[in-house]
């Protein structure tokens, strides 16, 4: 059973779509339910000013990815690195054990785009 959060989440998503010429973007995928995540972030002197998403999954993936871009904006690049899945279940009120790996993913997303971000900033 879902929580009333996630619901809410996944059936109004907050910060779905792309964001152009993002800053740093992570994709992240499990290959055993096929759920597919893709985060943006637009990020100015150090903080998140923009987080979007596309997720291609089930409504767990599409509420994890949902509450972990309203999780990460406004904070420092630092501050989201600290992001788990654990705080991202905990925001949405839980997931059912069989869904636990979406916050995971979620989490993943996170970082790989801080770490495109990151790797973009030391290249140039």
């Amino acid at each position: 059973m879902y929580s009333e959060t996630v619901m809410e989440h996944f059936s109004s998503p907050r910060n779905a779509g792309k964001i152009e010429n993002a800053d740093g973007v992570g994709e992240v995928g499990n290959a055993q339910c096929g759920d597919i995540m893709r985060m943006y972030l637009k990020i100015d002197d150090g903080v998140i000013t923009d987080a979007k998403f596309n997720t291609f999954g089930c409504g767990a993936a599409i509420a994890t990815s949902s509450m972990a871009t309203e999780m990460i904006k406004g904070k420092t690049v630092d501050e989201a690195l600290g992001l788990t899945n654990k705080a991202v279940m905990e925001a949405l009120g839980g997931l059912p054990s069989a869904k636990m790996h979406c916050s995971v993913l979620a989490e993943e997303a996170v970082k790989a785009a801080i770490e495109d971000y990151l790797s973009k900033k030391e290249a140039v």
